[in-house]
């Protein structure tokens, strides 16, 4: 594929083969596996939002250079056809969709408008979408899958969550001989002369963990944020809920553990397996999603 200003240069997007399947679903059922001990509930979150609803979540002010948007094709005419792998502007009706670059965003909207127990865990996967400046293979995508727990209650519980899963993660990487560092990282949820965002300065809310420079899992605290802004409330107590969230990246942890086990993605497999059985996040998390 030619790389133009109307496609994904090479490497934006890519199919796995078998092996690579195999190996990133082994990756997930490790995550899903502490998620679930730790009393997080699965939720199936759309692919694409109402950009409304992302609106919310100032995405379009925090990250504009990341997202991606579309509509409906326009056939109130002659049906049009793309030329040169596109359809122009005039083809396609307002683009009220938006494609998320983040996964956590759909546990936050399943809430909306609902009071939760103070120690609510949930998890989910979804297609996340980035317009990046430049792609590089499995290391970095234009969609990619994101596995992320996320915490929503009390603002103990999400610090709690944060803990048991960075020692998870620590743990996990120790079982498969990976070198993670833990770096302090930016993320603008908060408008930048707010004083949530002077907060953030103070005491970074987004920590990475990178393998040779690539951040493949970040434990995230929103303080709240989101409860805010989707009126989600402690029951019992009328309060704004706290959230807290863990993502993994699972094609950047396959281009990690291919280059760790020199491609034999077989022996990747049987150390995963071992590796997340070995790992146990400790301590009570336990919630059932709202109806």
């Amino acid at each position: 594929m030619t790389a133009s200003a109307s496609t994904p240069p090479d490497g934006g997007l890519t199919i796995l083969d078998p092996d690579q399947t195999d190996l990133l679903r082994e990756l997930d059922n490790a995550i899903t596996g502490w998620a679930g001990v730790a009393g997080a509930r699965e939720i199936i979150a759309p692919p694409v939002y109402p950009v409304r609803d992302l609106e919310k979540f100032d995405v379009y002010k925090n990250f504009p250079q990341l997202q991606f948007v579309g509509g409906p094709l326009d056939v109130a005419g002659a049906p049009p056809l793309p030329e040169n792998g596109a359809f122009s502007p005039g083809d396609v009706e307002p683009p009220v969709l938006g494609l998320p670059h983040a996964t956590c965003y759909g546990a936050y909207l399943y809430f909306e408008n609902k009071a939760v127990a103070p120690d609510t865990t949930v998890t989910l996967l979804n297609r996340c979408f980035r317009n990046e400046e430049k792609y590089e293979g499995l290391r970095r995508l234009l969609s990619f899958q994101m596995r992320e727990i996320v915490a929503v209650g009390s603002s103990e519980h999400a610090q709690d969550v944060l803990a048991r899963f960075t020692r998870c993660v620590n743990r996990f990487a120790t079982e498969l001989d990976l070198d993670l560092t833990k770096v302090a990282a930016t993320d603008p949820f908060f408008e930048q002369d707010g004083g949530r965002a002077l907060l953030q300065r103070l005491s970074p809310v987004k920590h990475e963990f990178q393998a040779d420079d690539l951040a493949i899992a970040s434990v995230n605290t929103h303080r709240n944020f989101f409860g805010e802004r989707c009126g989600i409330t402690i029951e019992g107590t009328g309060q704004h809920a706290y959230t807290a969230c863990v993502a993994f990246g699972l094609e950047r942890w396959l281009a990690v553990l291919t280059e760790r086990f020199h491609g034999d993605l077989a022996a990747a497999r049987i150390a995963v397996r071992a590796a997340g059985t070995a790992v146990k996040p400790s301590g009570p998390a336990s919630d059932t999603p709202a109806a």
